[in-house]
Parts: structure tokens; sequence; C-alpha cells
């Protein structure tokens, strides 16, 4: 902790547009001094998000501020319900709170102090917790109703290089990766990292590729939505100037055939978003591994990075045998909106006691 203050920080709501966009800078240095910090806390992309997402008027950000300098924050929106939930939305991979390291017991207290005051009309519902996140801290100082419940698998990989990461396979695998890595010097793949002045231009052509990718197949919809392309555009070039993304292309026969976004921060890194042209595989490119061996240059070397594959605990991302590591959902309340404490938490069992039932139900139709 710092030097005693002769008062305590101030508490206030920020709900005016205007001034979240220009908290930029003070943002950026609480981002910076809270190593929990993942890439989805971090001013370029909450803002770009709230710009095409948010709606007017339900702006909710709790500021904990010691004279200029933030050492607290707590992004919100207020939806329907009512209910407050994290800026971000379902984009984002990870939710959390900002808390400055050297104030975590004072910032955490004082935003529990913040978060109260909004309790007393909405349930506080914060989904995709990433453990040891510093809403945890908030989690444990509330006095009140309150539920922890499990949300998304994720799957994450240790910051090792990739020669390291192939020691954990099992030596025929990591064979057959090695050979894998080898056909994509003999055919000549080049991988480059785009610089921030280029990276609009590489997010266009990664877009494209995505849609060429998984045309004719099931695919996340909103990533094809016009207003998930404009915030990519929109924070992408700050985030890379700033070191907390990096957008490489892939290039074969002097032709970009794919593009991947890989989000940074001090202890993670996260595959994003990507695309590839149908044409690589029928060139026989393990794009995976391809993509797979281009992130661990940011986790394995000086910065020490946890990789993680984000959310989805698909069959393909074992194949490097990752660490199973599940997101919590936090509910806070007050007594007078416990009732929506309830209802939340009694309609995820409600839903979790269902999904094998569907899922036995989809067999059998299938049979």
């Amino acid at each position: 902790m710092t030097a005693a203050r002769h008062r305590a920080p101030a508490v206030r709501v920020c709900v005016d547009e205007a001034e979240f966009e220009a908290l930029a800078g003070a943002w950026r240095r609480l981002y910076l001094s809270c190593a929990a910090a993942t890439p989805f806390q971090s001013h370029a992309w909450l803002s770009s998000w709230w710009r095409s997402y948010g709606r007017p008027g339900r702006l909710r950000v709790v500021l904990v501020g010691d004279g200029d300098r933030l050492i607290a924050a707590a992004p919100l929106t207020r939806t329907r319900g009512p209910v407050l939930r994290p800026l971000g939305g379902a984009i984002s991979d990870f939710t959390d709170v900002l808390i400055d390291d050297a104030e975590r017991e004072e910032g955490a207290r004082a935003l529990v102090a913040g978060l109260r005051r909004l309790a007393g009309t909405a349930l506080i519902d914060f989904g995709e917790v990433r453990p040891g996140a510093c809403l945890e801290s908030v989690y444990g100082l509330w006095e009140g109703p309150k539920r922890a419940l499990a949300d998304s698998p994720c799957l994450e990989l240790p910051p090792l290089p990739m020669d390291e990461l192939l020691t954990r396979l099992p030596t025929p695998r990591a064979q057959r990766t090695r050979a894998k890595i080898r056909k994509l010097s003999a055919l000549g793949v080049e991988s480059r990292v785009v610089p921030a002045d280029e990276v609009e231009t590489s997010l266009h052509t990664l877009l494209h590729l995505h849609r060429l990718q998984w045309e004719g197949r099931k695919v996340t919809s909103e990533h094809l939505q016009p207003r998930f392309r404009e915030h990519l555009l929109r924070s992408m070039r700050p985030m890379v100037a700033a070191g907390e993304a990096v957008v490489t292309e892939f290039r074969l026969d002097g032709e970009v055939l794919a593009a991947d976004l890989t989000l940074l921060s001090g202890t993670l890194a996260g595959g994003y978003l990507y695309g590839a042209h149908p044409r690589l595989r029928e060139r026989k490119v393990d794009v995976a591994t391809m993509l797979l061996d281009a992130a661990t240059r940011h986790t394995g070397g000086e910065q020490r990075r946890a990789l993680s594959l984000l959310r989805g605990n698909e069959p393909y991302k074992h194949h490097w045998r990752p660490d199973p590591v599940t997101n919590q959902r936090f509910l806070l309340a007050r007594h007078r909106t416990a009732p929506l404490l309830a209802a939340a938490a009694g309609y995820t069992a409600a839903r979790e006691w269902a999904k094998p039932k569907l899922r036995e139900l989809r067999e059998r139709r299938g049979q």
C-alpha cells in the first residue's frame, strides 16, 4: 500500500459517455498497475465496445480515485431485469474490475461501497470471471446476498516455447507436430507481425478470410455483424500500439492466406480470432499448429504469459494437453434485490439440469 492518506478515496459513478471516453490515460495507468487484468479490461476495448453495443443512458462505471489517480474501477452497464453487467458483453471472454495492486484492500473496500449503492436497485451480475481476478476480493468483502457459480470452461497452456510444449505430448504426437511445423517451412509459409499503422487493412483481410473459412458451416454469427467489425477496427490499432494485441499475417506464394488476432496482457495471451483460406487445407497446412506456433512467440520469451485457448471445451483444443480453467460468475445484491439474485441462480441451476436431458434427446433423434 502507498503512504497513508489523510482522507478516504473518493467513490463515484460515471454515467457520461464523453467522460468515460476521456478516462483513457488514467484508466491505462490503473490497468498497468493491476497484474490480474486481461486485455478485455483495457480502455480501448471497453470504450470501443460501448460505442458499438452500449445503450444511451445505461452506462454505470464505478470509479475510485485518489486525487487525479484512479485506484479502482468497475465498468458496468444497466440491462433489463434490472441487472448490472460488465462492459464487454458476450464478445469478451473474461470480465473483471480493476484494482491497483498497491491498493488491493482499500480499493476493494471502496468498490464494495460504490457497488452497494447500485445494488440497491439492481442485481450485479459478473459473468466469465477468470480465477484470481480482482473481483474475488470484492466478493469476499461483500456483506449481503451473494452467490458464486461456475461459468464457462476454458483451457490454458503454460508459458512455454513451442519446443517445450511439445514435450507435454505423447512422443508419436509430438513427432507428427514437428513434421507439420517443418512442412510449413518447406511450403514457404511466411509469418509477419503487422505494425499498428497497417492494422485496419489487415483486420479487413482477417474478417474476409474468417467468413470464407466458415462458409456453409455453423459460425458465431456476431463475428459477421457490422458492429463487431467496427468494434475491432476501432479498438485494435490503439491496443496493438500499446502492446495489448498483435495481428499476424501468414503468406503463401506472396498472398495472405491466413491472419490471426491475439490479445495480450502482462500475464496472458489469448488467440481471439483468426481467418484461414480453404486453400491452406487443400495444401495440407495444419492451421491450428501454424497459429499455435506463432502464438508461443508471445508466451515463452522474456515476457512469460500463459496461453489461453479462451472459452470453450472443443475437442481439438485438447490435442495440446491444456489445463482446464473454469470461469466464475458472481452475483451481488442487497436485501431489496435478493429476489433477483434468487431468480438468476434458480434459472442457471435449471438450465444446467436440463443440459444433459437435451443432449440425450438430440442423440436419440440422431439415431
